[in-house]
């Protein structure tokens, strides 16, 4: 037996000796080497992420594209009016015509909630106008309507590009600028367009302290346009990278998903140069002929197979090539190095198979250097290989702690793993420490097995805290002002210590029970389904204590219900989350039967059990997701979550026999008398921890997470490691596990750091309670 597992079993044996958990590792076993594009960020077009964040241009409907009318600018004095521009191209069609009254008429645009105006700074202000005044006198002002700094604009008969550069004499986070005639007229006004200095001093840029935010999480590469904003509602909206080239200020304006109108300013082109600037690898998100609503024919999906092309081309191809020419002209002669592409965003089914098939075979026959990602909503596509599936995973800090080890059984023989979009969601508050320090346990999960999770992306990356559609998001913002939430800390900590390669490691130990199960009423429901139910009866102890039919003693909520009849039915094709309750409580432990039928809709049904609230309650939810999958789903005080789910389907016009057994720790869910699920009162794991080394600086790096109430002391059993240890220790932790950052407090929850030294491999720590701790050392020989 080799010296070193000796001295691990032996270390292993005398520390748990304490009662403590302990985290065992072997330095001379190599588990895997780590992905160096394991942490990256994802980038979308929500929560006024790119137009009113980092898009760094400070005027809104800076073009007058977005409405009829003059949406966002305010006349005093005067008349504004939306018109049609004549001499422009059908993407910048409109354009203001505002007529004068002299000095006292006045045009203002506050931004994007106020622009952010500091002393000493400079502002680079352009336009096109036409008019019959002499002048128009363009001034940043404060709140109060001081004046911050101006310029002079001449006017000419015929439409001219003028541009000035005004220089601020003081500071206002909510200034506007507002734009006052020399004289009686009629002024006509385009493309009015205000950028502070950039990122990189680029033309067109980006703001510089957002900027800087995703540049300190080093990310190994960025996923761009999205998320929904790739689809689009309908195809009309769908986002088309070749409309977001050229003039910013001629570029196809169009309606955002998420309620607001996009410039496009930020365009295929600037997403490259991002990438290029904060040095992650580009990820481009194309769309497959799929939106929301639509589907296009595959006798028309040419033009989108000609999408993915041009775009490999446009980012990468020789100067010398029609869109590597396009790209050169545009001010980047060199490539930019588009490394993956992902076909369509949780896209799935039937038409998705199609779509995927058609795309995947015509890109990796022309480029098969490049990473091919597929969508696996609704299962992983069978129609063509597959070489990366892209997963999902929004829900509570229970489900991330529960599912810290969900890659250590994965088959090895599947496609790689992209986590391309995760976050806890519920029970977060605006992004809080415990759902950062849950995140941290299945981030450790992710980096033990990168042999398989080769990339991962927290999702949403930005939201302006004035115009939140999404709620968490990694780093929040306003005019002024930016902050990380504590979620935004851990991704730092993991990304800016990934290793080149993990050891073999586990944790003995730190299991706490969760809750027992809730107990209150039974009832059914559905979601956006049409379904009956009869012969409901709660049965204790062989006994029946409760029984209905069509709806005695029992209380509808939300839905359209039938009680008439001989059965409970359900109407309501669009209702969501239906209720129809019993009385009383029921207890901890009982039988639910009942028969149902579904009559149509999405999905099937819904059993209530346990219903204490409407926060407190579980359901087993039978063909749901679509009617592709069952599960049973528990809500308490962190939001709603799924404690199992696997695939199923109901079909419609057919009587279903449901029984649910509970007890405080086990309930089992039958159809027609099959066991189908079960689930077991929920044992966390609170200590997870992945060691790995750096390579390139020797230093091996210790991840650990607390996810426990309770400070810990956890003990340490390196093998391999026989001299002393020394170096650093970075913690994030708090007062609360509920607390977290804002624009008046940001770095409430931040990490701190600290000296680390330990004589040998074999060592006991103490972890504060909801914490994520960054061990970086080296180790005497």
């Amino acid at each position: 037996m080799p010296v070193s597992l000796i001295i691990a079993i032996l270390a292993s044996r005398v520390l748990q000796s304490s009662g403590h958990p302990t985290v065992v590792a072997d330095v001379t076993k190599v588990r895997t080497a780590v992905s160096p594009y394991l942490y990256g960020i994802f980038f979308e077009e929500i929560n006024c992420a790119g137009d009113g964040g980092i898009y760094a241009e400070l005027i809104r409907n800076r073009s007058f594209e977005e409405s009829d009318k003059p949406t966002f600018w305010n006349a005093t004095a005067s008349a504004a009016a939306v018109v049609p521009r004549s001499d422009d191209g059908a993407e910048n069609a409109k354009c203001l015509e505002w007529t004068v009254h002299g000095p006292e008429s006045s045009l203002s645009n506050d931004g994007y909630w106020g622009i952010s105006v500091k002393q000493g700074e400079s502002y680079d202000l352009s336009l096109d106008l036409r008019g019959n005044v002499t002048n128009l006198y363009v001034n940043l002002e404060s709140t109060s309507g001081s004046p911050l700094g101006g310029a002079i604009i001449s006017v000419n008969p015929a439409w001219k590009h003028a541009t000035a550069r005004i220089s601020a004499i003081g500071t206002d986070p909510k200034a506007r600028l507002t734009i006052r005639p020399s004289g009686e007229g009629t002024v006509f006004l385009d493309g009015v367009s205000l950028f502070p200095k950039t990122f990189n001093s680029r033309a067109n840029g980006l703001r510089p302290d957002l900027a800087r935010m995703l540049q300190g999480l080093k990310p190994g590469f960025m996923r761009f346009p999205g998320g929904c904003w790739v689809e689009g509602e309908t195809m009309s909206t769908a986002m088309r990278w070749k409309r977001t080239l050229g003039s910013p200020l001629t570029r196809r304006t169009q309606p955002n998903i998420w309620q607001y109108i996009s410039s496009n300013g930020l365009g295929f082109h600037e997403y490259l140069q991002m990438c290029e600037d904060i040095g992650a690898a580009p990820l481009f998100v194309i769309n497959c002929g799929m939106s929301h609503r639509e589907v296009v024919p595959m006798d028309q999906m040419g033009e989108f197979v000609d999408d993915a092309l041009d775009a490999i081309e446009y980012a990468n191809g020789d100067s010398n090539s029609k869109w590597g020419a396009l790209r050169a002209k545009n001010g980047h002669s060199k490539p930019f190095g588009l490394k993956f592409m992902e076909i369509g965003n949780e896209n799935g089914g039937a038409a998705y198979l199609d779509r995927y098939k058609l795309m995947y075979e015509a890109i990796h026959k022309a480029h098969p250097e490049i990473g091919l990602v597929a969508d696996v909503w609704g299962g992983v596509p069978n129609s063509a290989p597959v070489d990366i599936v892209d997963e999902h995973y929004y829900s509570s800090p229970s489900f991330f702690f529960q599912n810290a080890n969900r890659y250590d059984t994965y088959d090895r023989k599947g496609p790689k793993v992209y986590v391309g979009e995760y976050a806890v969601t519920e029970g977060c508050g605006g992004g809080n420490l415990i759902a950062a320090v849950s995140e941290a346990a299945f981030m450790c999960g992710m980096e033990r097995n990168s042999d398989h999770v080769i990339m991962s992306s927290y999702a949403p990356l930005f939201a302006n805290v004035n115009y939140k559609k999404w709620n968490p998001d990694l780093i929040n913002f306003d005019s002024s002002t930016v902050y990380g939430t504590p979620s935004y800390h851990v991704q730092k900590m993991f990304a800016t210590n990934r290793p080149s390669k993990v050891f073999d490691s586990r944790v003995e130990g730190g299991i706490e029970v969760g809750a027992s199960f809730p107990s209150g009423s039974v009832g059914v429901g559905t979601w956006r389904t049409q379904a009956e139910y009869k012969d409901l009866q709660v049965i204790r102890d062989g006994k029946p204590v409760f029984q209905s039919s069509h709806g005695e003693g029992m209380t509808e909520s939300q839905g359209d219900w039938g009680l008439s009849g001989e059965t409970m039915v359900q109407k309501s094709l669009d209702a969501e989350g239906s209720r129809l309750m019993s009385k009383g409580n029921f207890g901890d432990s009982y039988t639910v039967k009942v028969k149902a039928r579904k009559n149509g809709g999405a999905e099937g049904f819904l059993v209530h059990f346990g219903f204490a609230d409407a926060n407190h309650w579980l359901w087993w939810n039978i063909g749901g997701w679509q009617n592709q999958e069952t599960g049973i789903e528990l809500a308490n005080e962190e939001g709603k979550r799924t404690i199992v789910r696997r695939s199923g389907h109901v079909e419609t016009g057919r009587w279903y026999d449901l029984r649910v057994e509970v007890t405080p720790s086990l309930i089992r869910c039958y159809m027609d008398d099959q066991l189908i699920q079960q689930a077991t009162r929920p044992q966390n794991a609170t200590i997870h921890a992945v060691l790995g080394l750096d390579d390139k600086t020797h230093d091996y790096i210790l991840k650990v997470v607390n996810g426990s109430s309770k400070l810990q002391s956890v003990d340490f059993a390196l093998a391999g490691l026989t001299g002393g240890l020394s170096g650093s220790r970075t913690v994030l932790t708090s007062a609360s596990a509920q607390d977290e950052n804002s624009i008046s407090h940001p770095t409430k929850v931040a990490p701190k750091i600290g000296r680390f030294s330990q004589t040998s491999g074999r060592f006991t720590e103490e972890l504060p309670p909801c914490s994520v701790s960054v061990y970086r050392f080296k180790a005497a020989s």
